[in-house]
């Protein structure tokens, strides 16, 4: 599968070119941004992140799982992410931690390779449990037998025709709304997402630093980080998602825009969704309220420390 993820950056490669040399002006750059900031960004904390690894929301039925997962150009294999995400959230910034910041830049941004994939000499045991981890994902599985063979969860063959579908359908799709001018541009944006994601959770992590701010960050387990721009354009609010990783929502204050949960709140009311889980309410009750009420303590407090001590002197 680490194999499959590159090579897709590779296949995207020719369009980002073809992009920046023929096709590039206002018009392609702007369609190129907010597809590759905002909505690729975005589905990928709606799919991969929220559902696929956390299981925050379910939806009704498979047609509106299958629907979500192909809203986007198909970038990154499910079980690359989803099963070392599991194991980051459980050694988070600690050894073993598959994105380890500390680690440094390159053992984040070629995780995918070195540390994400699952482990090639898995009991049937083991694998089972992997197994437990994926099925609500819809990728069918290998059995255990094949899995030895091929090493991965999902039959090669299965991931290839997946890939060149939903390849297909949105190179159709783009190239009836704008040409190959769009199609070349979107695709291009693609490959510019899929090598900028990497970079993700080097930077969501304080770039291996204790980076947190008082009133921003509550979470202190580890050094992840809320960051403005990934929160706006992917609702990646890092830090509360650490606080609350099974959470549909991390932009839990009002400033704190959450794409990715619109979506999920939208699929709700058009009965696409039938649960999700929303820890807003315990945001605020254990760690905002809480602080905002120490604060204003020491407010009131610290003008009558001077007081105090000319007292003492007198």
């Amino acid at each position: 599968m680490p194999f499959f993820s590159w090579l897709k950056v590779l296949c995207l490669l020719p369009f980002f070119i073809v992009f920046v040399f023929y096709f590039f002006n206002v018009w392609t750059f702007t369609a190129a941004f907010i597809y590759s900031m905002i909505i690729m960004g975005t589905h990928g904390t709606i799919w991969h992140h929220r559902y696929c690894t956390h299981g925050a929301y379910k939806f009704r039925n498979a047609f509106w799982r299958v629907f979500t997962q192909n809203l986007t150009i198909n970038v990154i294999p499910e079980e690359i992410y989803v099963i070392s995400h599991h194991v980051h959230h459980a050694k988070s910034d600690e050894p073993g931690d598959p994105y380890n910041a500390q680690a440094g830049f390159f053992y984040c941004f070629l995780a995918d390779v070195n540390h994400q994939p699952i482990a090639k000499d898995l009991s049937a045991a083991d694998y089972n449990r992997v197994k437990l981890l994926m099925k609500h994902t819809g990728v069918k599985a290998n059995t255990y037998a094949q899995y030895k063979h091929w090493g991965s969860y999902a039959n090669p063959l299965r991931a290839v025709m997946s890939w060149l579908l939903n390849w297909s359908f949105w190179y159709m799709a783009f190239y009836l709304m704008g040409g190959h001018a769009l199609a070349c541009s979107l695709f291009g944006a693609a490959c510019f997402w899929a090598v900028g994601v990497r970079t993700f959770n080097y930077e969501g992590h304080g770039k291996g630093e204790d980076k947190q701010r008082e009133g921003i960050d509550y979470n202190h387990k580890d050094n992840s980080v809320n960051q403005l721009w990934p929160g706006i354009v992917a609702g990646e609010w890092h830090n509360n998602h650490h606080l609350f990783p099974k959470s549909a929502r991390s932009g839990f204050k009002p400033h704190q825009v959450d794409f990715a949960w619109y979506y999920i709140k939208l699929m709700s009311v058009l009965g696409a969704v039938s649960t999700y889980k929303d820890f807003k309410k315990q945001f605020y009750k254990q760690y905002h309220l809480p602080y905002q009420h120490n604060k204003s303590k020491q407010e009131i407090l610290q003008p009558m420390v001077p007081v105090l001590q000319v007292s003492e002197v007198k």
